[in-house]
Parts: structure tokens; sequence; C-alpha cells
């Protein structure tokens, strides 16, 4: 029975959500691309890809128009589960640094593949560089770049251990074009070079097989 009442509520806050979002129109959609503030008392938008809602008048890149919500008001917004702007606040208050993070971290998670720089995901995720880049080391104790470059190489491995994709290929699967530079950077993480990681875990592999 609870599992019941509970799936009931979660239907129904699901169902208030998608009443609250509104559709799309020229008119908002002009607003958000050119800052219009006149807009800002009018409606708030989200950014799907993100987990971030703005004012129309929010200085950040314009995102993609599929990736867009639509809400009259902030209390929509946020129960919705979207977390409002760094750079315009559109709850008049700070967001959490901790909760910052979590979104940056969880934008890159998902775009790893794409090509991300410091300044393109501060401005994704709606933030000046140098902030973005002290808030993340302090909460995570590494750098975004170096977050990166992390999730890549974790990537990495699942290629080398689990395909027979060449090395410059799986440099291009996780956002990497320059394979040199990959290789690099791979054997800086994880003290070797991608096609020793891949004979090792094979030799590993034959190991244990061997051994069952």
């Amino acid at each position: 029975m609870p599992d019941r009442i509970n799936n009931g509520h979660k239907e129904s806050h699901d169902h208030r959500t998608l009443n609250d979002i509104e559709m799309m129109t020229d008119e908002k959609w002009q607003a958000i691309i050119n800052n219009d503030t006149a807009y800002n008392n009018q409606f708030f938008y989200a950014v799907k890809s993100t987990g971030i809602f703005c004012k129309p008048s929010c200085k950040s890149r314009v995102p993609k128009k599929e990736n867009v919500c639509i809400f009259s008001n902030a209390a929509q917004a946020l129960r919705a589960n979207f977390r409002p702007c760094k750079r315009c606040k559109p709850t008049n208050e700070n967001l959490p640094d901790s909760e910052w993070v979590d979104l940056i971290t969880e934008y890159i998670d998902k775009n790893f593949t794409e090509k991300l720089t410091l300044e393109s995901l501060a401005n994704i995720c709606h933030g000046s560089p140098y902030h973005m880049h002290r808030t993340f080391k302090k909460i995570r104790g590494i750098t975004p770049v170096e977050y990166i470059q992390q999730v890549r190489v974790h990537a990495a491995k699942k290629y080398l251990i689990q395909t027979n994709k060449a090395i410059g290929d799986i440099a291009i699967c996780v956002g990497m074009a320059n394979a040199p530079y990959f290789i690099t950077l791979f054997k800086k993480k994880t003290g070797q070079t991608p096609a020793q990681f891949r004979q090792m875990s094979k030799m590993e592999e034959k190991y244990n097989g061997n051994k069952e």
C-alpha cells in the first residue's frame, strides 16, 4: 500500500510539473537571445542540458532552443528540479557552491566527448572561468580541466578493454581529436601508454581465465 501511495504522489508531482511548463513562443525566444530585461518579470527559462534556470536577460551563452523549458515563475522551475543561475540569480539568492559544482560535474559526465574548455564550460554553466575554476577545486579537490581529463581517461580504459578500436579512434570517442596528446595524457594519468594498458589488460584477463 505505501508503494502505491508514493507512486501516486510522484505521478501527481510529475503531472503538476508538466502543467507548469509553458509553450515557447517566438516572442519569448527573441527575448532570451536578445537578453531582454523587459521580460524579466514575465517568465523564466530553464535549460535541460545543464539543469539551470535563468531570467530572460541572462548574459550566459544562448542555449539550444530544443533544450529550453519556459516557466511563468521561479517556484515552478525549482519544483521541476532546476537550480538558479549563479550569474543572473533568478531567485535573488546565490546557488550554494556545492550544488553548482554538482551541476558542472554532471554536465561534464554527460558531455565529455564534446570540445570542453574552461571558458566554454563556464559559459554553459553560467559563471566566470576564474570563479568556476576556484570553486570547483575547493569542492572537488581538482580543477574542472583535471576532472574532464580524469573522466576521459576512465572512458578510454573501457574502450581499450572492451573493444578493438584503434587508439586514434578511441581518442576521438572520448573527446580528444589529437591522438598524440591523448597518448601523452593517458600515460601521465596511468603510467602506461594506451597500447601498454590494453596489452596488460589482455594478459591479466588471460591469466585470470587460466587460473579459473
